[in-house]
């Protein structure tokens, strides 16, 4: 993965020069991490115990930096790693499809049906043994968006991850009622559940196009009970998202980033703050005081 940047680290947009919108990340300390031979950018904050966030199309977005830094000031480590697009860059229309074809083409991911579980969640699951080496405590959470919302269920085949949260998953893109997983994934995964009673939280707009309640009726018959998945109304999303969603996805989706409304008390802003006490309350996180 290349990504253009200025003379001070900054991602370039399409045209070669930072848009106003974009985000520096320059209050993560950026590092190159190797698993098993295969080398990512991860974007780190915070300290005590560790979440992986990872990022939806069409990348380490403004908002994606914006929710993981709302999980660093909860007394997280946040660990956002790259996997596709421009870091830090505003998602518009054009960049993003070109991000979107890329990514459905690319070996490390299945985006449609039949295809399993993805191979980049194998990477994944390295960062996390690696995460919770670094900062200890009981386990790691797991927070997937989007593209990647599934991730963090498969991720949980990697012991160290016990608060796994999916958020609005939309693969596989051809199957509404299906889920990115391979069957023998999706075994142990029932069978880790059921073992180590493992919870999954996860969350949707209704009338989602690209996350549908087939989908969400699919984990609860692979998980039972442990499958939490929370419904908001449509009608409470962000309605001025950035371009990529108003012009792209074209429907309310993406609840704790690019559809969020930041104002108190809002249902968006309960579901984050859900999403907090979840992973805070699974790791033993503490808020810094």
């Amino acid at each position: 993965m290349t990504t253009t940047r200025d003379l001070r680290g900054n991602p370039l947009n399409d045209r070669g020069d930072r848009d106003d919108r974009d985000d520096p990340l320059d209050d993560f300390v950026r590092r190159v991490v190797d698993v098993d031979g295969v080398t990512k950018t991860v974007y780190v904050a915070g300290s005590g115990p560790a979440v992986v966030l990872m990022p939806e199309m069409p990348g380490i977005s403004p908002d994606v930096a914006r929710f993981g830094r709302w999980l660093r000031d909860a007394g997280l480590s946040v660990y956002l790693p790259s996997l596709f697009g421009v870091d830090g860059a505003y998602p518009s229309a054009e960049a993003g499809e070109r991000v979107v074809r890329r990514a459905c083409v690319s070996a490390e991911f299945r985006a449609f049906a039949g295809g399993g579980t993805s191979p980049v969640v194998s990477w994944l699951r390295g960062l996390a043994r690696l995460a919770h080496s670094e900062c200890g405590g009981p386990g790691v959470g797991a927070v997937g968006l989007c593209f990647t919302g599934n991730f963090a269920l498969t991720m949980a085949l990697e012991p160290a991850v016990i608060a796994p949260v999916v958020n609005h998953p939309s693969l596989p893109l051809d199957d509404p009622a299906g889920l990115e997983i391979g069957a023998e994934d999706a075994a142990a995964v029932a069978g880790r559940v059921e073992r180590d009673g493992l919870k999954v939280l996860a969350y949707r707009f209704e009338n989602d196009a690209w996350c549908t309640g087939q989908r969400f009726a699919a984990y609860r018959a692979l998980l039972g009970d442990a499958f939490d998945g929370r419904v908001l109304s449509a009608e409470t999303a962000n309605t001025d998202p950035p371009p990529f969603f108003r012009d792209v996805v074209g429907c309310a989706h993406s609840v704790v980033t690019a559809h969020l409304v930041d104002r108190d008390g809002h249902p968006t802003v309960r579901a984050r703050d859900e999403i907090i006490a979840f992973l805070t309350g699974r790791l033993g996180a503490q808020a810094p005081g």
